[in-house]
């Protein structure tokens, strides 16, 4: 991640709470704690954030708490080729007339490009898929009450919500912050607490995981290997991750990106 991303990074976390640790810090961006530490002292210097022990905080804490991880304008330029071969590759598992979930994300946001041709009813959690979806499709679109959260462009209830737990899905779609032997991983507990309700509404559960989030880590477990249906990822996944899920019994489709595709075919 460059320097400019992780100071995005870091200035979010520090409106999401009181303080923001080092060790939190490092498992969001995926840096060192020297280099993160490093940041937190230029951000200090020019006054964007109050450098304290083991961390940082926010100069003017805003009314509203953010969610800890990337912002969304930052998450979505990383790995976009990726993003957008694993969304194609999930869009063509919605069949007409099914109804799904679609969790907010920048992974699962590509696959609205792919949906606009299709009859589905569609129930998510994302303002900017939503938005999509209404102006560029014929879907049914239903979202939950809540509130926005800007930088990651969805709507969360720490109430849950009716509409939610009256939604019956075919198949859920979703991202995540890392995905392990222990299972996916998420990087907020307000963002735990709303998934959870979400995949006791669906039958499958789709995970949108681009290669680098076998590397990912975080201390929240949203649920366990043996809840996931199928994993779409790319093809720079580890062979022990593929071990892994196959061990799990989890299917894995590996999304091919353009560049492969056209390659392929000129081979052939």
């Amino acid at each position: 991640m460059h320097e400019t991303e992780r100071h995005r990074v870091i200035l979010a976390a520090a409106q999401s709470r009181p303080m923001v640790t080092v060790g939190d810090l490092v498992e969001v961006t995926g840096s060192s704690e020297a280099t993160i530490r490093r940041d937190i002292a230029a951000l200090h210097v020019r006054g964007q954030v109050r450098r304290v022990r083991g961390g940082a905080e926010a100069v003017n804490p805003p009314d509203q708490h953010a969610l800890v991880g990337r912002p969304f304008s930052v998450s979505e330029t990383i790995n976009i080729t990726q993003k957008r071969a694993i969304a194609r590759a999930a869009a063509e598992l919605c069949q007409d007339g099914e109804p799904i979930i679609i969790n907010g994300g920048t992974t699962t946001y590509q696959m609205v490009h792919h949906l606009t041709g299709k009859r589905l009813s569609v129930f998510t959690n994302s303002f900017a898929i939503a938005e999509f979806l209404l102006h560029n499709s014929r879907n049914s679109v239903v979202i939950p009450g809540g509130t926005v959260y800007r930088e990651q462009n969805v709507i969360l209830s720490p109430f849950g919500g009716v509409v939610a737990s009256h939604f019956y899905a075919k198949r859920m779609f979703i991202g995540c912050q890392g995905i392990g032997q222990h299972g996916l991983m998420e990087a907020d507990p307000m963002v735990v607490q709303s998934e959870l309700a979400l995949i006791g509404q669906a039958d499958e559960l789709i995970v949108l995981a681009d290669s680098s989030k076998f590397s990912g880590r975080s201390s929240l477990i949203l649920c366990g290997l043996d809840r996931i249906a199928a994993v779409v990822t790319d093809s720079g996944i580890r062979d022990e991750d593929r071990q892994m899920l196959e061990t799990a019994g989890v299917r894995l489709i590996v999304a091919e990106t353009s560049a492969q595709a056209e390659r392929q075919s000129t081979v052939a």
